[in-house]
């Protein structure tokens, strides 16, 4: 069940959100093994959220407790909170959802570093010309346009938004079902870009007045980074192999030539590959010295041990099979490792899962 506030006042006053207590919703997870992934525990977990249809992206307000998702094909952007029922804030006009192939609507979300000061909430979203990405505020809901001009199509579209430690905008596309946008400088389709967060390009892009910053990629859904701010992403292949990378400015990863790792001293290989049926990675996120890694068909999170932009250990999944396909995966201003299941079915859920040695 989710309310709908009747006036934006009464949204920014609620923003603060009562640590009230609710009914845990626990996630058994019989086979996982806590100690292999020893920050958090997956064998239970509590509902934040429920009654979505595909929360696709998910952020946090800096007021320290309330988490906003975007719903895919409704537009909807929601204030979460574990102990609140949902509550719409305000809807983004989107296209998509048209049937269980669209993966158009409304994607990433991210908060501006400075929201204190603008109060922008930053998405990405899908319209009947392109992708791009727009900002607004939480007062007026009146999107400004940041970037348009991202290629289109019922898949492959990307879509996560981050602001890197460098305070610059990150956006991840797809190729939109056209691979020779992957390996055009000229085509924002097939890339990871790097913007200023009002849209102009920063001086230091490995491109010249290009928003290039990876490209020869094929579907990107998880931007994170780790302690020593290297940057990794996490990339849908085709048929054969899904892929975890460390992103470097410039760099060409190879699609459509190469999917997985193909040893060209042309383009740059994964740290690691999964077949697509163990996969199809979405959210990523670091976490002390592991990354977490959503995956759709495979329906499970992975956690894989990394340190300065290396992969140290072999990866291990948790929550494999129990709560569907996972979309998305942020560490909460709690503590806490939320998540978001993307089943489609109106009843997918926001859940969060205990630090291990954590409070309630």
């Amino acid at each position: 069940m989710r309310r709908r506030l009747p006036a934006i006042g009464a949204a920014i006053a609620g923003l603060v959100l009562a640590a009230g207590t609710a009914t845990a919703s626990a996630q058994e997870d019989d086979t996982a093994d806590p100690a292999a992934a020893p920050e958090f525990d997956f064998r239970t977990g509590d509902t934040v959220a429920t009654g979505l249809t595909i929360p696709w992206g998910l952020t946090f307000l800096p007021d320290g407790t309330s988490g906003i998702v975007a719903e895919r094909n409704s537009g909807d952007v929601l204030r979460v909170g574990y102990g609140a029922e949902p509550v719409v804030l305000g809807n983004l006009d989107v296209v998509g959802g048209t049937g269980p192939l669209d993966e158009r609507g409304l994607l990433g979300l991210a908060v501006s570093p400075t929201f204190s000061t603008d109060g922008w909430i930053y998405a990405y979203l899908s319209t009947e010309e392109d992708n791009r990405v727009v900002r607004f505020t939480l007062d007026r809901f009146e999107p400004e346009t940041v970037l348009t001009g991202i290629p289109s199509a019922l898949n492959h579209n990307g879509g996560r938004l981050a602001f890197g430690p460098d305070d610059k905008l990150y956006v991840s596309t797809g190729d939109a079902n056209d691979s020779a946008n992957s390996q055009d400088l000229d085509s924002l389709g097939g890339k990871i870009l790097r913007l200023e967060p009002d849209g102009s390009i920063p001086e230091d892009n490995p491109f010249e007045d290009s928003p290039v910053y990876t490209w020869g990629n094929r579907n990107v859904q998880g931007m994170t980074w780790g302690p020593e701010g290297e940057m990794y992403f996490s990339e849908l292949g085709q048929n054969t192999w899904d892929e975890l990378n460390l992103a470097e400015p410039g760099a060409n990863y190879g699609w459509p030539e190469v999917e997985g790792t193909g040893g060209d001293p042309e383009f740059t290989d994964p740290l690691l590959t999964w077949s697509t049926a163990e996969a199809s990675p979405s959210g990523a996120e670091v976490v002390g010295d592991t990354i977490y890694i959503a995956a759709l068909r495979g329906q499970r999170l992975w956690t894989v041990p990394v340190a300065g932009g290396e992969v140290t250990g072999d990866p291990i999944a948790v929550l494999d099979g129990t709560i569907g396909r996972v979309r998305t995966v942020e560490l909460g201003p709690d503590g806490w490792l939320w998540v978001t299941t993307s089943n489609g079915d109106g009843t997918d859920k926001v859940i969060r899962y205990r630090p291990i040695g954590g409070t309630e």
